[in-house]
């Protein structure tokens, strides 16, 4: 429900699930490799280069070459991204206030509590194979 209520937030402002997060990752850490980013985002090389493309194609990213190896490209946010960053931001706060809006602050550090114990558990799994 939550990926839901996203992707229909997301929508207004032409992105899916996922490309926001890409945007705000490279607003944070400035040009990267894509070979970096689908390991960063823990997927495939073919499913990073259809965000990318698809993020290039709305003008919110760009490709170039990496000045360190002329081989490898380099993935930035352009300016015209920065242009929607406030209302993705907005975007973030509205899905925040819709998913807790009806919950206790108790309720909140509970729920928060048993979210960080399955990460915790997951994560294990994860290191463990």
């Amino acid at each position: 429900m939550h990926m839901m209520v996203a992707r229909q937030l997301l929508k207004r402002l032409g992105l899916h699930p996922g490309q926001e997060l890409l945007l705000m990752h490279l607003w944070d850490s400035g040009a990267q490799r894509q070979s970096v980013l689908a390991s960063i985002f823990a997927t495939d090389s073919a499913a990073m280069t259809r965000t990318v493309q698809r993020l290039e194609n709305a003008g919110l990213v760009e490709r170039r070459s990496d000045p360190t190896d002329g081989r490898a490209t380099l993935v930035a946010a352009t300016a015209a991204s920065q242009l929607i960053r406030q209302r993705l931001e907005n975007v973030w706060t509205e899905l925040e206030s819709l998913t807790v809006r009806d919950m206790t602050e108790e309720d909140q550090e509970r729920l928060m509590t048993g979210l960080i114990a399955l990460e915790q558990n997951l994560s294990a799994v994860i290191t463990e194979s």
